[in-house]
């Protein structure tokens, strides 16, 4: 092997997408070296942590394409940054977004740090977004396959981050991508994408904040004041949320609103109901990936994963920016992403408050 070549190391999760960009890598001849994170090992009340099997599917992989395999045991930091950051957003009734947490401080970050320590030049994972750089620095460009495109989850990426990774999948589909791991006779070639909550599989959102967050009585009242049941706890709810209110027969009801302080659910009668929509929303904690563009700023926007992108208008407000959607939105929920675009280019993003 010659020295000149440049060391990668790749976040095997054991899944398809990053299995594939190993071979892909190894392909375009890079010394690729696998490392599966471990990020969260323990069962949640009934919720089965499916690490171990995800870890042999990882190694059976790397042993498949003759790669060196190693586990990084990342969970204490996981625990801090997003498991605890998840429970406290629900509580302070706010509904967070792990994914992107988890990207933010454990695989752009820890894992940077780490795998350069150990002397990679650049790490790989198995996101459907691509890279791009010019005489302006790095882009994070839209994957190629619409319906999987994982750029929204990447907006608080830097340049630095960008400099040293790279997504080797992020220009084919999904349907390729099973084409590729299936010739290539891949040992997780047929297993099946993992959905949910990025540590714990498959999962219902209410009962998992059980296992931390106390069940707590009160009133759900319609947007006419009328009291119509009760539910357990407002944090268990998002906005836009119909299933789960308990509410049966008719047309269905829809959470429009938290009250933490009265413990109280408001909810409006129907999908298309007036008061689910909004014109305007705030963000805070935003990030520009390259340098802050003039504002105000006309853009696309995306307020949730795989949501059609949406025109709107960026002002600033002091520490906040404004945005104005040309078209009135759906069921804007405070704590998720609002992510901003240029075409296929990612801007940036911040918080919705």
């Amino acid at each position: 092997m010659s020295n000149n070549k440049k060391t990668v190391a790749l976040g095997l999760s054991g899944g398809v997408d990053s299995s594939v960009a190993a071979f892909l890598l190894i392909k375009q001849g890079y010394n690729v070296i696998a490392y599966y994170m471990k990020n969260w090992s323990s069962d949640l009340g009934n919720f089965k942590c499916p690490w171990k099997e995800d870890r042999d599917y990882a190694l059976r992989v790397a042993q498949y394409l003759n790669i060196p395999f190693y586990t990084l045991n990342f969970e204490k930091e996981y625990k801090k940054k997003v498991v605890d950051y998840l429970f406290e957003g629900y509580q302070k009734g706010i509904t967070p977004n792990p994914d992107i947490m988890c990207n933010k401080e454990i695989k752009f970050k820890i894992f940077l740090e780490k795998a350069l320590k150990l002397g990679a030049d650049k790490i790989a994972t198995g996101h459907y977004s691509q890279i791009k750089k010019n005489k302006n620095g790095y882009h994070l460009i839209k994957g190629k396959d619409k319906n999987k495109d994982q750029s929204y989850f990447l907006y608080t990426l830097n340049q630095k981050q960008l400099s040293k990774t790279l997504f080797p999948i992020g220009g084919y589909t999904k349907p390729q991508i099973r084409k590729i791991a299936q010739e290539t006779k891949l040992p997780s070639a047929n297993k099946p994408d993992s959905q949910g909550i990025c540590f714990i599989g498959e999962v219902d959102i209410k009962e998992l904040l059980k296992t931390h967050i106390k069940p707590k009585k009160g009133d759900i009242i319609t947007t006419e004041g009328k009291k119509i049941g009760e539910h357990e706890g407002v944090w268990y709810y998002t906005i836009g949320q119909r299933r789960g209110i308990g509410i049966g027969g008719g047309i269905p009801y829809f959470v429009i609103k938290k009250d933490l302080k009265k413990n109280q659910l408001i909810v409006a009668k129907g999908s298309w109901s007036e008061e689910l929509f909004t014109d305007n929303c705030f963000i805070q904690d935003i990030h520009w990936i390259s340098k802050k563009p003039k504002l105000p700023l006309k853009c696309n926007i995306k307020t949730r994963y795989r949501q059609a992108d949406q025109k709107c208008t960026v002002y600033q407000e002091e520490k906040q920016y404004k945005i104005i959607f040309k078209e009135k939105q759906r069921a804007i929920t405070s704590g998720q992403s609002a992510v901003l675009y240029q075409k296929k280019k990612c801007l940036g993003g911040g918080i919705i408050v």
